[in-house]
């Protein structure tokens, strides 16, 4: 027995030493981690990457790839997307949709995401009375379906009456509503339980009111001290970080000083919580694209009136914020707030990044390295380095001309594996 056990594990050394190794070529490379590298040969043993060289020292019998003038760039990671959730009137969406609808329309679009270009994505809740999108996670990870890699929260943690409950139906309804519905110390340390217990790595709490849903104000405080307080300490004992929809000013400078790793959408964001954020190295995720899509795409949507009023009141204002956070060293990650919309739109998240002031390649550092970073995942994903999941996506052109290529992306790789070539 231990003799065959012997031979087998010698066998699979052995055949590990000959693996046939695959190689990308391109015109450039733009790692991840601010450089660009001409006329690279990327080689790939199964998953990973094994070495980065050059044409003339090719591996003899290497499987090669050649996109020619086309310029490679890291897989691109998305840290707020809500696949189980719909463009329009989100909240109706969630009661006329069961959790098994939405698992199956949510790999649909999780797929069409991957396609194009972002091989990693953080869920930030969603409209679920189940668990939907983390068994979309646990399908793609049992090799059931291809698809991105997923992190995340399976639901957003909302108090009574907040921008996670339905403010819209009569007492006498006992609707579920699309957000968890918590109050309370206990009751969010037990929320949080049940959402480690049930696969989420990650908590996501409403702080404030929001901007989409009915019947609550973005500029309101929701969650109290005591509240903020148990829900991170809860999490701090799984080692699950906590992200934190915040709008308004106070409602920012309370999470960052409970200890929360990032904060997104971040609105109403002033000159004191700018500063409290770079104090204790917090993370933003702007999330510019949903409002990009509302006020440009979906406005006469009867649903979204409220958010398409406060998107044009407020967004000069807004930017104006971004762009003195980016100047006093705010760490901007990357995410859109994806629902449901045409999968190349994602990107255009990217174009408003150089408004608020990044450079093409800080722009492009955000939705990679940084955000492996916050996703404590950097020695696995983000940058084109040996060691690394080979999560590699390529454009035709050249993005830190002109960004825009990244919406137009033709070639997509996850763990070694070609799921697009448009070449």
């Amino acid at each position: 027995m231990k003799q065959t056990l012997l031979i087998a594990i010698l066998l699979s050394i052995h055949l590990s030493c000959f693996a046939q190794k695959s190689v990308l070529l391109a015109k450039n490379l733009i790692d991840g981690t601010g450089k660009v590298i001409p006329n690279p040969a990327i080689l790939i043993e199964r998953d990973k990457i094994v070495g980065i060289t050059t044409r003339d020292k090719l591996p003899k019998n290497s499987i090669v790839t050649d996109l020619g003038d086309y310029t490679l760039l890291p897989g691109l990671i998305d840290l707020h997307v809500h696949p189980n959730l719909s463009v329009e009137d989100y909240q109706v969406y969630h009661v006329k949709t069961s959790s098994a609808y939405k698992a199956l329309a949510g790999l649909h679009r999780v797929q069409d995401l991957l396609s194009a270009g972002w091989t990693t994505l953080r869920v930030a809740g969603d409209g679920d009375v189940g668990y939907a999108n983390m068994e979309i996670r646990k399908a793609i990870n049992e090799g059931l379906f291809s698809g991105p890699r997923i992190y995340g929260a399976a639901h957003y943690l909302s108090v009574t009456g907040g921008g996670g409950d339905i403010n819209f139906v009569s007492y006498e309804q006992p609707v579920i509503a699309d957000g968890l519905v918590a109050d309370g110390p206990d009751q969010l340390r037990k929320a949080v339980r049940n959402e480690i217990k049930y696969g989420s790595d990650w908590i996501k709490i409403l702080v404030t009111g929001a901007f989409m849903s009915s019947g609550d104000n973005p500029n309101n405080v929701h969650f109290s001290p005591e509240e903020l307080k148990a829900v991170v300490e809860e999490a701090a004992r799984r080692d699950v970080p906590v992200m934190a929809h915040a709008h308004s000013n106070e409602g920012i400078k309370m999470a960052v000083e409970a200890g929360v790793r990032t904060i997104e959408h971040g609105s109403f964001l002033e000159n004191d919580a700018i500063d409290l954020m770079v104090k204790h190295n917090t993370y933003l995720i702007p999330t510019l694209a949903i409002h990009l899509y509302h006020t440009e795409e979906i406005a006469d949507q009867k649903a979204l009136q409220k958010a398409v009023a406060l998107t044009n009141k407020t967004k000069e204002g807004t930017y104006t914020n971004f762009q003195l956070a980016v100047k006093k060293g705010v760490k901007f990650g990357l995410g859109t707030d994806f629902i449901d919309w045409p999968s190349a739109f994602s990107a255009k998240e990217f174009t408003e990044y150089l408004k608020l002031g990044f450079t093409p390649m800080q722009a492009i550092m955000c939705a990679t390295k940084v955000n492996a970073e916050i996703l404590k995942k950097e020695k696995e994903i983000g940058t084109v380095e040996v060691g690394k999941l080979a999560d590699i996506i390529a454009v035709k052109g050249d993005p830190l001309k002109d960004i825009t290529e990244l919406e137009r992306v033709k070639f997509v790789m996850i763990g070694g594996k070609i799921v697009k070539n448009e070449k």
